[in-house]
């Protein structure tokens, strides 16, 4: 399968491929331990994520995987960095991301899940779309939720990660549910 273009359009925002422009800001999104307290990620180095970014322009196209930057429409400054992976033969994908500190809040996220929701059950004909967030980022959760995914599990203290136990929970949707409430 050829690499799928992420370019996508939303009133306030524009989905694209990263590009080398993306670097300053992609090193202040994952070098933010806010970003990664609820993440499996510690704060990254500049070479991190130099090395980040070299493996998102230089991905394999046949991966069922589409790397997103989201960009402010409005002057392209790069605000998140999104991602929607998937297992063809199940026809299951998984989609998450993150926001510069300074663009949460805003709805963003939602919107982001949004445009994925319609390429996933649109584009890649998948079945079912599963978010997995860490049960106490409750603003990660919400954006899942208002992008139209609902809780199906809710796993306790099922991970140890960066030193303590984490729960964590699961929200999905699955095509038909999702293309009736459109």
């Amino acid at each position: 399968m050829a690499r799928l273009d992420p370019a996508r359009e939303t009133a306030r925002l524009r989905l694209r491929p990263f590009a080398e422009r993306d670097f300053d800001r992609l090193a202040e999104l994952v070098a933010d331990p806010s970003v990664n307290r609820y993440l499996y990620s510690e704060p990254r180095t500049a070479d991190e994520a130099r090395a980040l970014l070299d493996d998102r322009l230089a991905r394999d196209p046949d991966e069922p995987r589409m790397d997103v930057c989201v960009a402010l429409r409005e002057g392209d400054e790069m605000v998140g960095d999104f991602v929607l992976w998937w297992d063809p033969t199940h026809r299951q994908g998984e989609m998450g991301g993150s926001l510069r500190p300074a663009h949460q809040g805003r709805g963003y996220a939602s919107e982001v899940y949004g445009v994925l929701l319609g390429v996933a059950f649109d584009e890649l004909g998948l079945h079912r779309v599963v978010g997995r967030c860490d049960a106490r980022n409750g603003p990660s959760i919400r954006s899942l939720e208002r992008a139209g995914l609902r809780r199906e599990a809710h796993f306790v203290e099922n991970e140890f990660v960066k030193g303590e136990w984490t729960s964590e929970v699961v929200l999905a949707q699955r095509a038909e549910p999702w293309r009736a409430a459109r």
